[in-house]
C-alpha cells in the first residue's frame, strides 16, 4: 500500500473525525449486539450519531430500525450511502 495514502482508517478517520479505537468499539458491540430488538438497533443508531455528530431524524431511525431488524439492510455501499442521505 501506498504509504502516503495511510491505511484506510487513517482515511476514514480524516473524512468523519472517527477515531480508529473508535470504530473498533463499535465493531465490537455490533457484532455481540442482537441486531432483531429494536431497542438495542435504537441505542446502536444514537451512539453512531453521536460519533458521527450527525443528526439522525425521528423518521430516518424509524426507517433504519425497521431496516436492520428485518434484515433488509443493503449489502453494497453505494445503496448503504443512498439510505443514510435520504431525509
Amino acid at each position: 500500500m501506498d504509504e502516503k495514502k495511510g491505511s484506510i482508517f487513517d482515511q476514514v478517520e480524516k473524512k468523519t473525525n472517527v477515531k480508529q479505537q473508535d470504530l473498533f468499539k463499535l465493531a465490537n458491540q455490533v457484532s455481540s449486539t442482537d441486531l432483531k430488538n429494536e431497542e438495542n438497533v435504537r441505542n446502536l443508531i444514537h451512539q453512531v450519531a453521536k460519533l458521527a455528530n450527525v443528526p439522525v431524524s425521528k423518521k430516518k431511525e424509524d426507517e433504519l430500525v425497521k431496516a436492520i431488524t428485518s434484515n433488509n439492510v443493503p449489502t453494497d455501499f453505494a445503496s448503504l450511502a443512498k439510505m443514510f442521505q435520504n431525509k
